[in-house]
């Protein structure tokens, strides 16, 4: 009997099917089927993110295992990797400190890339309506997978001028649940309030912050700071515009403090507060902008509302 116990573990081990490798599921929901046919039973379902241990594959379709222990066939396309599981995983460390440019909503249920561009992996998906954390913004080709594409030629086109490729903004978020990752900028709207967005005179707000709050009568109303652009994607810089608002108590609206043009800006902007003795506590934005040069300066501002100065050089 001593010597048959260790066979019979032996055996039921031996039917444990071998993992071939262990994927995670990029679509919302997926259904497990029994087997592989036009007629087939549901026998269970995994979710967006969920892990699951690859078992078999057959032309498009892969059998996996759930962690709960369901089995069942899935279109591959429904899957990715550990590779890039582990790809959004160095992402989020990496984005963990990151100061956030703004607030924005979806327009539309939309997936998070690993990298910009539209044929690069994903996995995590946004639904509509959903609030997301801008962290940076990127432009690549509109068909690229990535890279920021180089002219082309116009010879071929009968001109001496280079060609420029379609260009694309892509904004890197932080959705609700911490996941990180890049969604096609025309996706997103900046959550910026109406008061503020009806004075941007036709250019793109790109970024905002609140600076600090004043009292008009028994609410409190938020003074801002947004970058702007002109509205268009694939510029060589993030903003080249600023400006301020405060808010007049005594008009009870909001009003223009500062705005300076002709900036190289890059994000990010990092927003504070500092003490400057007889001021006393002023909100404070750091400006990191590209001199003649090409080198990325920070430019300080200070805030005593309404006024706005640069501090130092």
């Amino acid at each position: 009997m001593l010597a048959i116990v260790p066979v019979a573990l032996l055996a039921g081990c031996s039917r444990r099917e071998r993992v071939l490798e262990t994927d995670y599921v990029s679509a919302p929901q997926v259904f497990l089927r029994d087997h592989l046919a036009q007629v087939y039973n549901k026998v269970g379902t995994a979710k967006n993110g969920d892990r699951v241990d690859v078992l078999d594959r057959e032309k498009r379709f892969a059998r996996v295992r759930t962690e709960s222990g369901a089995e069942g066939w899935v279109e591959q396309r429904y899957l990715v990797t550990q590779q890039v599981f582990d790809g959004f995983q160095k992402l989020k460390q990496q984005e963990q400190n990151s100061p956030v440019q703004g607030t924005a909503t979806t327009r539309n249920d939309t997936n998070l890339h690993i990298e910009p561009g539209r044929d690069t992996e994903h996995l995590y998906q946004l639904s509509l309506g959903a609030k997301v954390s801008v962290l940076q913004r990127a432009s690549v080709e509109k068909s690229a997978t990535g890279a920021i594409a180089k002219p082309v030629s116009g010879a071929a086109l009968g001109t001496g001028k280079p060609v420029q490729p379609a260009m694309e903004d892509w904004w890197l978020l932080r959705d609700p649940d911490g996941h990180v990752g890049w969604v096609l900028g025309r996706l997103i709207d900046l959550d910026v309030p109406l008061e503020v967005a009806q004075y941007s005179e036709g250019q793109r707000i790109v970024a905002y912050f609140v600076l600090n709050e004043v009292t008009d009568g028994d609410k409190k109303v938020a003074q801002y700071l947004t970058l702007l652009t002109e509205s268009k994607d694939g510029l060589p810089y993030d903003y080249n515009q600023v400006r301020v608002f405060t808010w007049n108590t005594k008009r009870h609206r909001y009003e223009t403090a500062y705005r300076e043009h002709g900036l190289n800006g890059m994000l990010p902007v990092t927003v504070s507060h500092e003490n400057f003795g007889k001021e006393g506590d002023l909100p404070v934005f750091v400006l990191r902008v590209k001199d003649a040069g090409g080198n990325v300066v920070e430019r300080k501002y200070k805030m005593n509302t309404p006024m706005v100065r640069r501090v130092g050089n």
